[in-house]
C-alpha cells in the first residue's frame, strides 16, 4: 500500500522540526520531502515503554495493544516474568503468540529469576540451560531484569552464568537494584548489566548515571518515581528512558507513555530530550528495528494535534493506522485458557498466629512505593492469637501457596487502612501466590477461597458481601477486553476504599508485599523476609 502524509515532522535524530511530504510503501518510508506549506498538525515517532510486565495489566499481550496504540505507544520492552514464574517457557512462549497476532511491536526478554528468590515458592523455574535457549531466539532481544543483586554481587556461579549466556548473544542486561549504592551497586553492574529502573531516589539515581547506567523514570499504577527523577533528565538526556513497570487496566485506559511525555513538557523539558526518552533511546539501547521517522526505516510514528495539547490523532505501526481518534483498529484476540492453580479451600483457622512476646514486627506500606519500611508495635493478643489491631491500623497478612496446599504464612501490616473486611489478589509479585490482609480472620478465608475457586484473581470479602474478579490465565489474566476488565477492577478498588483504604491503588499496592527482592520487610508463602539481608526473620520480636 502506497500513502502519504504530510505535516510538520518532529525529527527527533537531527533535533529539528520541518514541514515535510512522508510516503510510505509495503510498511516502510521510502522519503521524505521537505515541502514549503503550514500544517496544522505534527508527526512524530511512536511511543516505546522501556520496561514493563504486560501481565499487571491482567490483559493478554493483544488486548494491551489494542488500548496502547490510542495513546500513541508503538512498542513495549515487556518481561513475561510474572506468567514465567508460573508456566516458565510454556509461559513466555504463549505471550509471543498471542502477541504476534496484533500490529505492534513487543519485544520480549529472557526472564532472569525464575524463581525469584529461593524463598518462595513458584510454579517452575528457568535455569541457565533454559536461559541459552530463550536467548538464541530471535524473537527474545534481552536478558530481563537481574533481581538477584545479591548473586550478582557475591558472583552467584548460576546468576553469573546467566548473565554470560546474555554476552554470548550480544543481547543486553536488564538490571534491578532498588537502593543500591556505593561499592554494591558497581559491583552490580560491574558485571554487565546496564539499566536500571528500580531508582527511587534523586541521590541513587544520580550515582548510576554517573557510573554509566541507563536509568528508566518509572510511573507505573503503584511505584510512581517520574517527579522525583525527572531532573535528572536535563544533564544526562542519553541515559533516560521512560517506562511504566506495571499499568492496571483503568490506568491503562486514561494513558500510556503519552502521560510521561506530557508531564515532562509541561513541566518545560526540552522537546527533543523527552520524545528521544520515550522512543529513539530505547530504539537504539535495545538494537529495535522500530522506525524513527527516517527515510528507510518502518513506517512507526504518530500524529499530534499540536504540542501544547499533545493529543494523538492517529498511530500508525509498519504504515498500518492502528488508532485514530482514540478509537483502535485493533480487534481483540481470545486466547487458551492455561493455568497452574492446585491448592484447596482454606478455614479461618489457618490464619491464627500464636502470639509469642509483645511486640510485633510490621510491614509498613508506602504509598504510590514499592519499598516498604520495617517498624515495630505492640502485638494484640485475644485467648493467646495475635490478632489485627484494626484501631491502629495494623492488620493481618497472609500469603497462601496456590500451587500445593500448605499452611499460610502470616504477619502483619500497616497503612493497608481497612477498618472492616478483607482484600486478596493473586496478581502478587513475583510467585504469584495469593496474598491477602483484613481486618478478620473469616474475612480473610472469604476472600482467599474466592481466588481458588476462580483458579485466580482479585477479590474483595466482608461479613455480607463476596466480590472477585476471575482471572483464569495463569491466574493472572484474562479473555475479557479492557474496558470490561477496568469496570471490574475499578469497583473493587472503590469498595476497598470504602472500607478505609486511602491507598492510591490498594490492590497494586497489595500485589508487592510479596516481592521479596524489593526492600525492606515482605511477606511470602514460606514466611517474614528482610530484604535489606536477604534473609527471613521473626515476627515477634
Amino acid at each position: 500500500m502506497l500513502f502519504s502524509v504530510k505535516s510538520n515532522l518532529i525529527d527527533v535524530v537531527s533535533r529539528e522540526i520541518y514541514p515535510a511530504e512522508v510516503t510510505v510503501s509495503n510498511g516502510e518510508i521510502i522519503s521524505i520531502k521537505r515541502v514549503d506549506a503550514i500544517f496544522d498538525t505534527y508527526i512524530l515517532p511512536g511511543f516505546i515503554d522501556a520496561h514493563v510486565h504486560i501481565e499487571s495489566s491482567m490483559l493478554l499481550p493483544s488486548e494491551f495493544a489494542r488500548i496502547a496504540v490510542k495513546h500513541g505507544s508503538v512498542g513495549t520492552i515487556s518481561d513475561p516474568h510474572e506468567i514465567a514464574n508460573v508456566l516458565g517457557i510454556a509461559g513466555v512462549e504463549y505471550m509471543i503468540d498471542n502477541a504476534r497476532q496484533v500490529p505492534f511491536h513487543f519485544y520480549f526478554g529472557a526472564p532472569s529469576c525464575v524463581p525469584a528468590t529461593s524463598s518462595e515458592t513458584a510454579g517452575a523455574v528457568i535455569d541457565s540451560e533454559d536461559i541459552d535457549h530463550l536467548l538464541s531466539r530471535e524473537d527474545i532481544v534481552y536478558l530481563a531484569e537481574m533481581m538477584n543483586f545479591p548473586g550478582v554481587i557475591y558472583k552467584d556461579p548460576e546468576v553469573l552464568n546467566k548473565i554470560k549466556i546474555a554476552k554470548k548473544y550480544k543481547k543486553p542486561i536488564d538490571g534491578h537494584a532498588p537502593g543500591l549504592m556505593g561499592e554494591s551497586m558497581e559491583a552490580y553492574f560491574r558485571a554487565g548489566i546496564t539499566t536500571d529502573h528500580e531508582c527511587f531516589t534523586y541521590p541513587e539515581a544520580l550515582e548510576k548515571l554517573k557510573f554509566g547506567v541507563k536509568v528508566l523514570i518509572r510511573e507505573g499504577s503503584a511505584a510512581k518515581n517520574f517527579d522525583t527523577l525527572i531532573p535528572l533528565l536535563k544533564e544526562y538526556p542519553e541515559q533516560i528512558m521512560f517506562c511504566c513497570d506495571d499499568k492496571h487496566p483503568d490506568d491503562l485506559i486514561e494513558s500510556h507513555m503519552n502521560d510521561h511525555v506530557k508531564r515532562a513538557l509541561n513541566l518545560g523539558y526540552d522537546l527533543y530530550d523527552v520524545l528521544r526518552a520515550s522512543s529513539y533511546n530505547v530504539v537504539k539501547h535495545y538494537q529495535l528495528p522500530v522506525g524513527l521517522l527516517q527515510t528507510g526505516d518502518q513506517a512507526d510514528f504518530i500524529e499530534i494535534d499540536d504540542l501544547e495539547n499533545f493529543k494523538i490523532l492517529k498511530t500508525y505501526i509498519k504504515g498500518q493506522l492502528v488508532a485514530e481518534n482514540n478509537r483502535s483498529h485493533i480487534e481483540s484476540v481470545p486466547a487458551a485458557v492455561v493455568n497452574n492453580f492446585h491448592c484447596s479451600l482454606k478455614e479461618p483457622s489457618d490464619f491464627k498466629i500464636n502470639s509469642t512476646g509483645s511486640h510485633i514486627r510490621v510491614i509498613e506500606v508506602l504509598d504510590r512505593q514499592l519499598i516498604t519500611n520495617e517498624i515495630h508495635a505492640p502485638a494484640l493478643t485475644i485467648n493467646g492469637y495475635a490478632e489485627s489491631d484494626i484501631e491502629n491500623d495494623v492488620l493481618k497478612i497472609a500469603v497462601v501457596n496456590r500451587y500445593r496446599d500448605e499452611k499460610p504464612a502470616v504477619a502483619f501490616i500497616k497503612n493497608m487502612g481497612l477498618k472492616s473486611g478483607a482484600i486478596a489478589s493473586c496478581v502478587a509479585h513475583d510467585s504469584h501466590n495469593i496474598v491477602v490482609t483484613g481486618t478478620n480472620d473469616e474475612d480473610m478465608c472469604k476472600a482467599v477461597n474466592a481466588i481458588i475457586k476462580a483458579q485466580g484473581g482479585i477479590s474483595l470479602a466482608t461479613q455480607e458481601e463476596e466480590m472477585v474478579l476471575e482471572l483464569p490465565i495463569a491466574g493472572i489474566m484474562t479473555n475479557l477486553n479492557a474496558e470490561e476488565v477496568a469496570a471490574q477492577y475499578i469497583k473493587l478498588d472503590q469498595y476497598a476504599k470504602t472500607l478505609g483504604s486511602t491507598l492510591k491503588a490498594p490492590y497494586m499496592s497489595l500485589s508487592f508485599m510479596a516481592l521479596l527482592v524489593i526492600p525492606e520487610l515482605k511477606l511470602s508463602d514460606k514466611g517474614l523476609f528482610n530484604g535489606k539481608e536477604f534473609q527471613f526473620t521473626e515476627v515477634f520480636i
